[in-house]
């Protein structure tokens, strides 16, 4: 797809409700919304920023949170089937009731309706169910390949502790202001098409606990993330990016606020995803590519993933790479 200016937030057309929708901005037929931005050239761009050669893998394991943080989920039962003629070994393994999203997830524009029976592209439950319209297997004809800008936040709070919380556990919220300055702190700009990785600090929290602790979390779950606010909106999208990731729950603040003065900014995946069409990522393992950028002070790379080609699936692992 060639590249492309959009509106600014506050140009964007409104939903019948008054919000800003991006519906039709990349076609009727859209299903994968601002993974769109990631042109033929910013992937170029983005392969020179392996210059080392150096390879961070991004994905926890798949059994990393037990109890599962969110409740509705469990977690996989991994089986190894040994088979084999000749006394000659012969390995398979399963994953019995895998949830695709249990922990280092991509968030499909099929997740989170805008409204009731409204997801993104003005698409219908049917449409998402029958159709399969905006599902994370639209995703994997290309893969997701762009330049990422990791934003690390208790590292950047050193330099700017007044506008940068404490934001490694708690519901603490990351406001426009403390994204901007991490990404000052970093010495990057956002560009067309990249990916925004912010790195709170919660997986490595949340990997000190003790058995009663993570218990404990997994039934009243807390967790930091950017704040639900349309200023958070508007700053995303006027960002560029086509993707927002982090290593905490929801990349949102934890828990959602769904009182009706908040809506719908209160639950900001019914925004960013359902209105916006943004690429989510969440609890990814950003703690040694973190170590690696506070090193040598390089604080973009190149990401690589691979979502699975599930036909209809809502979501999928990262199987992601960052590359410098």
């Amino acid at each position: 797809m060639a590249s492309r200016m959009l509106p600014a937030y506050d140009d964007l057309p409104l939903d019948t409700d008054g919000v800003a929708t991006a519906w039709g901005l990349f076609g009727d037929d859209d299903s994968i919304g601002r993974l769109n931005l990631i042109t033929h050239a910013t992937v170029l761009d983005a392969l020179k920023l392996g210059r080392r050669g150096a390879r961070f893998g991004l994905d926890a394991p798949v059994d990393q949170f037990d109890p599962p943080l969110d409740i509705t989920r469990s977690n996989p039962v991994h089986r190894v089937l040994q088979g084999g003629a000749d006394g000659v070994e012969d390995l398979d393994d399963a994953l019995d009731d895998y949830f695709p999203q249990i922990s280092s997830q991509w968030d499909s524009l099929a997740h989170i309706a805008a409204r009731p029976n409204i997801f993104y592209n003005n698409r219908s439950l049917d449409d998402v169910l029958v159709q399969g319209r905006n599902t994370i297997d639209h995703w994997t004809k290309q893969g997701v390949v762009t330049r990422a800008v990791l934003l690390d936040i208790p590292r950047a709070r050193q330099l700017a502790p007044d506008v940068i919380p404490d934001s490694v556990h708690g519901a603490v919220a990351l406001s426009v202001n403390a994204l901007e300055a991490a990404r000052a702190a970093s010495g990057t700009a956002f560009s067309p098409g990249c990916a925004i990785v912010i790195r709170t600090g919660f997986l490595d929290w949340y990997r000190g606990l003790d058995r009663e602790e993570r218990v404990a979390l997994s039934g009243d779950l807390v967790a930091p993330g950017i704040e639900h606010s349309e200023e958070m909106a508007r700053y995303l999208w006027d960002s560029g990016a086509s993707a927002v990731v982090s290593d905490s729950f929801a990349t949102e603040v934890w828990p959602p606020d769904f009182s009706s003065e908040a809506a719908p900014f209160g639950f900001l995946h019914r925004v960013l995803i359902g209105r916006l069409g943004f690429a989510i990522g969440e609890l990814w393992d950003l703690e040694e590519l973190a170590r690696d950028c506070a090193h040598d002070g390089v604080y973009e790379f190149l990401l690589m993933s691979a979502p699975l080609n599930v036909r209809g699936g809502i979501g999928s692992p990262a199987n992601a790479l960052a590359i410098k």
